[in-house]
C-alpha cells in the first residue's frame, strides 16, 4: 500500500507513540551523518515496532539509517539519501541466556558492558574487545564487523554469531542462523550481516557464542630494537604451543602513550588459562623472547584499559589488513607513509596481519595522500586498507572503503539487490556506493 509522505508523521507516531518520535530540529540535528539532518528520529522500543517502522518507510520511499550508540558515524561513505533514523537504543532485552549451553540471544540495543555485566557472574564472557566496546550496541559491532586483540584467539564475530533476527527492506522480520524461524533460502545470513554496516537489513536480536573467562589472565611486554626481531618473536610464538589471547604489535609511539618502557617496537602478548598452565607458558613465552633479542616485561591487567582508551581517541583511525607473515614490511611502510606525523600510534593483531592507526589530528589535510601510498603498497601483498574513522571532510577526498575486485563488488550488488532493492536501508553509505 503506498504511503504519501504527508500521512508519515501520523504513522509513525501511531507506531511508536509521540513521545519517541521527534521532528525537533535540535534533535534531528544531533542525529545527523556527515552534516546531513534526518527529517525524522524514532525510538522502537520492540522489534514490532520496529518492523512496521520499516515497513512504513519502505512503503513511503524513505531512506532509513540504523543507530546504536552513533560510535561508528565518523564511518563509511556519507549518506546518498536520509529521511528517517532509527534508533535502537531502545531494543536492550536480554532475551534469553543458557549459561550451561555458553548461549545468549540478545537485543540489538544491548552494549557490550551490559552483557559482561550479566555474564560476570557466571564467569562467562562475550569475547569481543573493539575499542570502547563497554558503550557500544551489539548490534552496532556487528554491523560493523568491530574487532579487537581477542581475535587472536577467539576470531571475530562471524565466528561467535550463531543466529540474527533482522528486519528486511520491506519490513519483514527474518530469522537466519541459530534459532531459525524463517530463514532467507540459500543464505548464510549471520555472516552475510556481520559488517554489512546495515545495508541489507536492521539487526534486532543476535544468538552469540560465549566462552567460559579463564581462571588466570597475564600480560607480558616483549620490547625489541627492531622490527624484524619482533617479527621473530611473533612467528616462534605462532609455531608454539603457546596459546596467547592477545598478540599484539606496537609501534613505540603506542607503547609510550600506554605507559610502557621506551623502545622502538614491542608485541604484547596476553595468556589466559589455569594459573599453572599460565605459569608454564609464560616461562616458555621467556625463553623465545631472549632468543629473539626481546626484553620481557610484566604489566597489570589494567594495562588493556589504557590501550583502549588510546585507539578510542582521535578523529581518524585506518584498518590495514595484510596477511600476517608480511608484519614487519608492513609496519615499516606504514612509518614511511606517516612519517610526517610523529604522534601516530600503531598497533596489530599479529595472529592476522590486521594493523590499526591512530593519526594525530594536525595532519589529517595529509592523510589522503598517506592512505594512497599505503594502499599501493598492500595492493602488491594481497591487502587493502579502510579508513574506520574519519572526519567528513577526509571521507569526501578519499573513498573510505578503498578498491574492491570487481567480481566480488558485482556479488555485493546482487546481494542487495536481492535484500533491498528500493534501496530503502543506508543508501550509499556503504563499499561502492551501495
Amino acid at each position: 500500500m503506498s504511503v504519501s509522505t504527508r500521512s508519515v508523521p501520523g504513522g509513525l507516531a501511531a507506531i511508536v507513540g509521540r513521545e519517541r518520535l521527534s521532528e525537533d530540529p535540535a534533535a534531528l540535528a544531533g542525529a545527523a551523518i556527515d552534516g546531513r539532518a534526518p527529517r525524522w528520529l524514532v525510538r522502537p522500543a520492540s522489534v514490532d515496532e520496529l518492523s512496521r517502522l520499516v515497513a512504513l518507510a519502505h512503503d513511503a520511499g524513505l531512506a532509513v539509517t540504523p543507530r546504536g550508540s552513533g560510535s561508528s558515524l565518523a564511518m563509511g561513505r556519507p549518506p546518498a539519501r536520509l529521511d528517517m533514523v532509527v534508533d535502537l537504543q531502545g531494543l536492550a532485552r536480554i532475551v534469553e541466556y543458557s549459561p550451561d549451553d555458553l548461549t545468549v540471544t540478545v537485543e540489538a540495543g544491548v552494549t557490550a558492558g551490559q552483557l559482561a555485566s550479566l555474564l560476570g557472574a557466571h564467569r562467562q564472557f562475550l569475547p569481543v574487545d573493539p575499542p570502547g566496546a563497554a558503550g557500544r550496541t551489539l548490534g552496532g559491532l556487528v554491523a560493523t564487523n568491530a574487532t579487537g586483540p581477542l581475535r587472536c584467539r577467539y576470531g571475530g564475530l562471524r565466528d561467535l554469531l550463531l543466529g540474527v533476527r533482522f528486519v528486511q527492506a520491506d519490513g519483514v522480520v527474518t530469522w537466519g542462523g541459530a534459532k531459525v524461524v524463517k530463514s532467507v533460502a540459500g543464505y548464510d545470513v549471520p555472516k552475510l550481516m556481520v559488517g554489512s554496516f546495515g545495508t541489507l537489513g536492521i539487526l534486532a536480536e543476535l544468538t552469540l557464542r560465549l566462552h567460559a573467562r579463564p581462571e588466570c589472565e597475564r600480560t607480558w611486554l616483549v620490547t625489541f630494537s627492531s622490527a624484524s626481531a619482533a617479527d621473530q618473536l611473533v612467528a616462534a610464538v605462532l609455531d608454539s604451543s603457546i596459546q596467547p589471547m592477545r598478540l599484539q604489535w606496537l609501534n613505540a609511539r603506542a607503547l609510550g602513550e600506554a605507559g610502557g618502557p621506551a623502545a622502538p617496537v614491542a608485541v604484547a602478548v596476553a595468556l589466559g588459562s589455569v594459573e599453572a598452565a599460565v605459569v608454564e607458558q609464560g616461562e616458555r613465552l621467556r625463553d623465545l623472547a631472549k632468543r629473539s633479542g626481546g626484553e620481557l616485561h610484566g604489566v597489570t591487567e589494567r594495562w588493556w584499559s589504557a590501550w583502549d582508551r588510546i585507539l578510542y581517541s582521535g578523529q581518524v583511525m585506518l584498518r590495514v589488513a595484510v596477511p600476517a607473515s608480511g608484519l614487519a614490511a608492513t609496519a615499516s611502510a606504514i612509518e614511511e607513509a606517516l612519517r610526517e606525523d610523529p604522534a601516530h600510534v600503531v598497533a596489530a593483531c599479529a595472529a592476522t596481519g590486521v594493523f590499526t592507526i591512530i593519526a594525530s589530528d594536525a595532519v589529517i589535510g595529509t592523510l589522503p595522500r598517506a592512505v594512497e601510498t599505503l594502499r599501493s603498497f598492500v595492493s602488491e601483498h594481497g591487502g587493502h586498507v579502510m579508513v574506520a574513522r574519519a572526519p567528513q571532510s577526509m571521507r569526501g577526498i578519499i573513498d573510505p572503503w578503498g578498491g574492491v575486485d570487481p567480481s566480488a563488488f558485482q556479488l555485493m550488488r546482487r546481494l542487495k539487490q536481492t535484500f533491498d532493492p528500493a534501496g530503502t536501508l543506508n543508501p550509499g553509505r556503504f563499499v561502492g556506493g551501495l
